[in-house]
This record gives C-alpha cells, structure tokens and sequence, in this order.
C-alpha cells in the first residue's frame, strides 16, 4: 500500500539564503505603523468602544476577567490581559493601544510570510505579504482593537506551523507543540478561532485512516495538538459559568449569534453573503477573477514553479470551507472581521497560482495591489459596514465633531441616539466627551424606530442621529439593492432617516450636521414648554 503524501510538502523550505525571520519584523512593524499614522490617535470605534477596551478596562483597574461595566457576552480574556499588560507599559492612552493592534498585525504578517514561504516558495511570500497588508479589511483591522486581529495573529502562526512538517524533520515535534500553542492562544482571543484548529484536526484523521502503521502514531501527535485548543476553550467557559451562571454569555448574547440563526433559509443566505466575502467583497474579485482565467491557460514550461501540493491544497480548502460555513451559522451580524485568518489563504492560493500558469504574473500583483489599494479610500458601490476600509475614520472624525458639539453647548441634555453613540456619550474613556451624558438608546434611525422615539417626546431633549452603515447615494449604482427585503428580515438591514425628515418627524430643529464621503452626521434639538405652576407669597 503507498502512504499518501503529507501536506508537509515544501516547495519554499528555508535556504541558506533566507531572511531570518526575526529580521523581518522590525521592517513589518516599521511599514504598518507608518502607514497607519493617521489613524493612531483616533478614539475608538464601534466594538472597541462598546465591549473589547471597557472589558480590557475593568481588567486593567479591578484585575477582573469578567467585565464589570458592559454586559458580559464570554469572550475570552486575552485581548483583555493583552491590552492591560501593554497599558502598564503606554499608559491609557488610545495611541498607545493602537501602537499594540500595530504589533499585532505586524506579527500576524509575518506569520503569512512563514506559511507562504513554506508552501509557496520564497518568491510568493512578500507578494502575498504585501496583498494582505494592503487588503482594505485587512488595513483598517491594522489599528483597531477588536478580539479578530489577535485571534487571526495566533491562528496564521498555528497554520505556520502545522504546514511546517516534514516526518524526516527533527523540528516536527517541536512544530505540534507550537502549533498546539499558537491555536490555544487564538481561541482564548475569539472563540470561533476553534473552527480552523478543528477543521485541520478533522482532516488529519481523514489522512490517519489512509495512512500505513508506520505513520499512525505520528498523525495522532498531530491530531493530539490540534485538538489541544478545546481544553483551554472549556476551561475559560466553565470558569465563565461558575462566575455569572451563564456559559455562552448572557441569554441575548447566545440567541443574536447562534440560536436565533438556525432557519435554513438565513443560512443559505448567509453562505451566499459570505461566498461574497471571501472573493468578490472589497475588490478581492480582481485575484480571484484573475486567477480563474489563469487557471485555464496550460503549463507548459520546465521552468515552472512547483504548485502547492495536492494535500496541502487539500487542507487548505478544509479550512476556507470549514470557516465558510460556521461563519454563515454563528453570528447575528456578518462582520467581514471574523473571517481575517482566511483573506492570506485565499490570496496564497491565487498567487501560487499565477506563479506557475503565467510567466508575467507580476502584472496580475501590480493590478491586485492598485485594486486593493484604491478599495481603502473607494467605496464599492453597495452598503458596508464603516469598518471595511478607511470608511470608519470618517465615521469618528463625524462623531468626535458632533459629541463635542453636545459636550460644549448641551452639557446637561439628555441625546437620543443609538449604539455606539450610546457609548461615546456614556463612556469618557473611549474618548469623545470629557464627562458623561445621559443617552436614551433606540436600536437604530430608522423610520419606525423614530416613530417609537416621537411618541415619548418628553423622554429626551437632544438627537444625535447618523448614517449606521455607508450606502450608496441615491441615484447612482447599487448592487445591494435586490436583496434589501431579505437583508432587513434577517441582518437588521434599514435606511437611516436623514436629518430634515428625522426633524420633521420628532417635532425639532438640525442644530448642528456634516458629512464627509458619503458618511453623515447631525444633532436635532428639541423645545420642550415645561408646566409651572406659580405659588403666591402667603
């Protein structure tokens, strides 16, 4: 019987001339920080400001791993130490976190660079590298503290490792336990990080039942480390139940991200939404696209780089498919985030395979690199979330305008408006206000919320109203729009009522507004005629 060949196969294995890696991090850090200067002392944003830096905050002041000040949904804790470990050193500064999520990404590179080089060769590396950290989900993740960007960092270095195998090699043993290591500490980041060490556990065992005796007691040492992460996973979950009674985080929580998703039709949906996501969303159809023309051209030079072999394709595809489909079933938004490990193997796969079917695949580099660079800045032509590409600073730079304006004139109003501006007004710590305001929180602007809000005018003096997610303008192209009816029945998909309207309907007055790129913002302020009654001197 032959014993089928391992995904170990190294087409890259490190030469005498190759780079240290060591060597390359300061370089990785130096160019993502630098790139990122702008961004560095921006407040925070979205679910920074509403859960990971409050949670790493109540750590840092109380030495608690369960969050004292915003709802508890059992995240694992080490964003949390991460963050307050760095604090001690930086100070509460937002710089000083964002210098952090710097290293991280840098780190998480340089985890792409190793795993390229090994299956790919030393020629692909810093082109899939470079496409990585210009990929605009990738670049605006490069700053912004939310657990994804930590999870992603340890799970790449697992996946390094785990493809850095060969039986002969004496650093096998070695590799499992830092493979075993590195997946542990991304599912103490995320826990959905537990899909990618599962899916290469599950296809170790496909290739343990196809293997001779002789490589049996090898593949269960693999088998054994991938499978390792579970017990650290279990081990925060029931320290999380015997200190709130809950498990899977508080009933809410559990039933936004997984129980209420079950319908087989949101789930045909959302595989549909997510197949999106990891080939066309962002520009990334320009690989993708161009990698299956290329695909059809033969190879018919000697010279040709080796492809990626047959079982480390394999396992690669077990992966891609494996976070396709859990990530079309857990979580109630579908945040292009949780799917940050999976954009390099995409662009690994799409490079290699230009390598070996075109002599000129340099070209197809350059046009992916300008697509995605131009995708940072240009917005694709449907709604987004902000925090897909640069989009998101405009959103706080709109948002650290209009709260200041409250804070200067309204300091003792109470706003109606909704998450995350609830936080920015309520939280002095994440950094747009000086002290707290009082917030009356609606889910959202649109019509019929606003109708909710305008039938208890007295419940607040103030709006702060905003666009939630980047649309295209009226009248110009909107391939979103097709699907809008199942979108609002399943992903709480809404139009934003804009400022006049919202005015309109609330009985005030746009006292302050802005825009910038699409992005928009105002403050409405409301009269309210308050019943006196005159005592008369006895």
């Amino acid at each position: 019987m032959r014993t089928p060949k391992k995904f170990s196969a190294r087409p890259g294995n490190s030469t005498p001339g190759d780079i240290p890696l060591w060597m390359l991090f300061p370089l990785f850090f130096a160019v993502v920080y630098l790139s990122h200067l702008t961004l560095l002392r921006l407040p925070y944003f979205w679910d920074e400001g509403g859960y990971y830096i409050p949670a790493a905050w109540d750590f840092f002041r109380t030495g608690s791993l369960i969050p004292q000040t915003t709802i508890t949904n059992a995240h694992p804790p080490l964003p949390s130490i991460l963050l307050a470990a760095w604090w001690h050193l930086s100070g509460f500064v937002v710089s000083g976190t964002r210098t952090l999520v710097c290293i991280v990404s840098a780190s998480a590179l340089l985890g792409v660079y190793k795993l390229t080089r090994t299956l790919a060769g030393a020629i692909a590396a810093p082109v899939v590298t470079v496409l990585t950290a210009i990929y605009p989900i990738w670049f605006a993740q490069s700053t912004l503290a939310h657990a994804d960007i930590f999870a992603a960092a340890f799970t790449l270095w697992g996946l390094a490792f785990s493809f850095d195998r060969d039986d002969a090699n004496q650093s096998t043993a070695k590799n499992q336990i830092l493979a075993a290591v590195m997946f542990s500490l991304s599912v103490l980041s995320k826990e959905t990080a537990i899909m990618t060490p599962a899916a290469l556990a599950l296809w170790e065992v496909i290739l343990f039942l196809q293997c001779r005796a002789t490589n049996k007691r090898q593949s269960l040492r693999w088998i054994a480390a991938l499978l390792f992460p579970i017990a650290p996973l279990v081990a925060w979950y029931a320290y999380h139940y015997h200190r709130t009674g809950f498990i899977f985080g508080n009933p809410e929580f559990l039933r936004y991200n997984a129980t209420a998703n079950l319908s087989a039709y949101r789930i045909a949906l959302c595989l549909w939404h997510r197949f999106l996501h990891l080939t066309m969303h962002m520009n990334m159809f320009v690989p993708v696209v161009a990698t299956v023309a290329v695909i059809l051209i033969p190879v018919t030079s000697a010279t040709a780089p080796r492809a990626i072999r047959k079982s480390a394709l394999k396992a690669i595809a077990v992966i891609l498919l494996a976070n396709w489909i859990a990530f079309s079933i857990l979580g109630g938004a579908l945040l292009t985030r949780y799917l940050l490990p999976m954009y390099p193997l995409v662009l690994l796969l799409c490079v290699s395979t230009w390598r070996r079917h075109l002599r000129q695949w340099w070209l197809i580099a350059a046009l992916s690199a300008a697509a995605f660079l131009s995708g940072i800045w240009i917005n694709p032509p449907y709604a987004f979330a902000p925090e897909d590409n640069l989009t998101y600073r405009d959103m706080i730079v709109l948002h650290q305008q209009a709260v200041h304006f409250i804070e200067r004139n309204y300091p003792q109003a109470t706003v109606l408006t909704a998450w995350p501006a609830t936080s920015e007004l309520g939280r002095p710590e994440i950094g747009y206000t000086h002290h707290p305001i009082k917030t009356v929180a609606i889910p959202n602007f649109s019509i019929e919320q606003m109708q909710k809000a305008a039938a208890d005018p007295g419940a607040y003096d103030t709006a702060f109203i905003f666009s939630t997610k980047w649309e295209p303008p009226p009248g110009t192209l909107n391939l979103g729009k097709p699907n809008e009816s199942e979108d609002t029945k399943f992903f709480d998909f809404h139009h934003d009522m804009h400022p006049a309207a919202a005015a309109a309907l609330l009985h005030g007055e746009v006292v302050w507004q802005a825009h910038r790129k699409g992005e928009w913002a105002a403050v409405l302020r409301f009269p309210r005629i308050v019943d006196a009654s005159l005592r008369l001197p006895r």
